[in-house]
C-alpha cells in the first residue's frame, strides 16, 4: 500500500496533583505521537508530520509537564459585565472613575459616567450641578418664574400675574373692570372676593361690591356679627311666647278668621267666636242671627226648627213635627197613619193623622145616632122620633113636633 496507515490509541489515565484531579492523554501515533507523552491536561498533535504538544482550552502552563485551568483566557469567556484580567474574570470598575462618579461595565468594557444632578469629569471627579443652571440667565420675561424640570427651563407668571410668560406677565388687574362681576381687584392687584362681612353674616357680590346680610329671621350688623332672634321660647317676649324657626312671633297672627278671637294654649292657638257671633272661626265670625237659633237643630229626630220667642219675648227656638208628623217635636217625630181620609178604612176618617172614629159625641143632636160611613159621621132620629138630627130628635107627636119646629126656627 502505498499510503501510510497511522494506528492512534488514546490511552487516557487520571493522575492525582497537589490535590487536583487531571487528564494525562497519551497519543500513540505510528511515527508520530505514539511513542512521545506530553504533559498533565495538554494534548498532542501532529503537524507536518511532527508530534506538536499544547494546552487543553481553558488551561495555561507548560505543556510538556502540567496545564493547569483557568477562568478565562480572553474577555469572551466571562459575562459580559465581568472582564478576563489575570485569567479571572472580574469586575473592572472598582477604583476606576473618579470621585462621586458611577461606573458600568457593558460587553466587557467598564465606562464611567456622573450621576443625575452631578457634572464634571467622571475618570476625576464628579461635583454636584446647578439645578437652575438652564435658567441663568433667565430665558423668561419680566414677573416670571423660570423653574428647570428634566433639565428644562419652564417660564410661569408670577402670582398675581397673567400674560405670555416668554415675553412678559402684568399684573392680574389694575381695576375692577378687569375682574368678572363677583370678584373685585384688591390691593394686590389679584381678583378675589371683596366680601369681608361679620360672622355668620351672608354676602351677595353684585358689580364687584359686596353686600352683607344677616340671614333670614336673624339679628345683628352684618358687617360684624349675626345672631338669631331666638333659640328656645323663654328667649321671646310675652307678646311673641313662640320662637319658630330662630324668630319670636305670636301664634294666632293670622292663623283665625274674620271677627274670630285667638286663645293661646301654652304656644298652641285656638280659634273662636266671640259670645254675640257665630260663623267658622277659621273663615269668618258674624252677628247673631234668627236663623242662627236653629243651627244647628236643637228640636228632635224629623222635627223642624223655626225661630220663634218665649213668654218673655225673648228669642228662642219653636220645635215643631212637619204636616203628617206626629209625636214630641223636642225628642222625635214620627209620620202619622194617614195624610187624608182616603187612607183610612170607610168608617173611620184621618184626624190628626190617625185613622179615627168621626164620631166622637159632639157631631149630632141630642137622642140622634151617629154612624161612621164615607169617613164622615152621619146623624140620624131614631125611630119613633124626628127631628134635625143635628140638634135633637123628638118622640112623635102632634105637641112634640110644635116645639121642634119652634126650636128649630129658633136656632137659625
Amino acid at each position: 500500500m502505498g499510503h501510510f496507515r497511522i494506528l492512534i490509541i488514546l490511552v487516557a489515565f487520571a493522575v492525582m496533583v497537589n490535590g487536583g484531579q487531571y487528564l494525562q492523554s497519551r497519543i500513540i501515533a505510528s511515527g508520530g505521537c505514539d511513542n512521545y507523552t506530553c504533559g498533565i491536561n495538554a494534548k498532542c498533535t501532529i503537524s507536518r508530520g511532527r508530534p506538536v504538544c499544547s494546552c487543553l482550552n481553558l488551561h495555561m502552563g507548560d505543556p510538556l509537564s502540567q496545564c493547569i485551568r483557568v477562568e478565562c483566557l480572553i474577555n469572551e469567556d466571562c459575562i459580559g459585565i465581568k472582564t478576563c484580567i489575570n485569567n479571572k474574570c472580574v469586575d473592572p470598575c472598582p477604583g476606576l472613575c473618579g470621585i462621586n462618579a458611577l461606573c458600568e461595565t457593558k460587553n466587557h468594557i467598564p465606562q464611567c459616567y456622573c450621576p443625575p444632578g452631578y457634572t464634571g469629569n467622571p475618570s476625576n471627579n464628579c461635583h454636584l450641578a446647578d439645578p437652575q443652571a438652564a435658567c441663568k440667565p433667565s430665558p423668561c420675561g419680566e414677573n416670571t418664574r423660570c423653574e428647570v424640570i428634566n433639565e428644562i427651563p419652564v417660564c410661569t407668571c408670577l402670582s398675581g400675574y397673567k400674560g405670555s410668560p416668554l415675553t412678559g406677565c402684568r399684573h392680574e388687574c389694575e381695576n375692577d373692570h378687569e375682574c368678572p362681576n363677583h370678584l373685585a381687584c384688591s390691593s394686590l392687584f389679584k381678583c378675589e372676593s371683596p366680601c369681608k362681612c361679620g360672622k355668620n353674616a351672608n354676602c351677595d357680590v353684585v358689580n364687584h361690591l359686596a353686600k352683607c346680610t344677616c340671614p333670614h329671621n336673624w339679628s345683628g350688623n352684618p358687617y360684624l356679627s349675626c345672631h338669631p332672634e331666638c333659640t328656645t321660647h323663654s328667649d321671646c317676649p310675652a307678646s311673641k311666647p313662640a320662637c319658630f324657626y330662630q324668630k319670636c312671633v305670636n301664634p294666632c297672627d293670622g292663623v283665625c278668621g274674620v271677627n274670630a278671637d285667638c286663645n293661646l294654649r301654652d304656644i298652641t292657638p285656638v280659634c273662636s267666636c266671640p259670645r254675640h257671633m257665630t260663623g267658622n272661626p277659621f273663615v269668618y265670625c258674624r252677628n247673631f242671627e234668627p236663623r242662627d237659633l236653629c243651627e244647628p237643630n236643637p228640636c228632635g229626630i224629623d222635627a223642624i226648627c223655626t225661630p220663634g220667642h218665649d213668654n218673655t219675648g225673648k228669642e228662642r227656638p219653636v220645635c215643631t213635627c212637619p204636616t203628617g208628623y206626629i209625636g214630641n217635636a223636642l225628642k222625635v217625630c214620627q209620620r202619622g197613619e194617614c195624610l187624608s181620609d182616603s187612607e183610612c178604612p170607610d168608617n173611620r176618617a184621618c184626624i190628626d193623622f190617625t185613622c179615627q172614629n168621626p164620631c166622637t159625641g159632639y157631631e149630632c143632636g141630642p137622642n140622634a145616632v151617629c154612624t161612621p160611613r164615607r169617613h164622615i159621621a152621619v146623624c140620624t132620629c131614631p125611630d119613633g122620633t124626628r127631628g134635625d138630627a143635628l140638634f135633637n130628635c123628638n118622640p112623635i107627636d102632634s105637641k112634640t113636633a110644635y116645639y121642634a119646629r119652634s126650636y128649630r126656627y129658633r136656632s137659625y
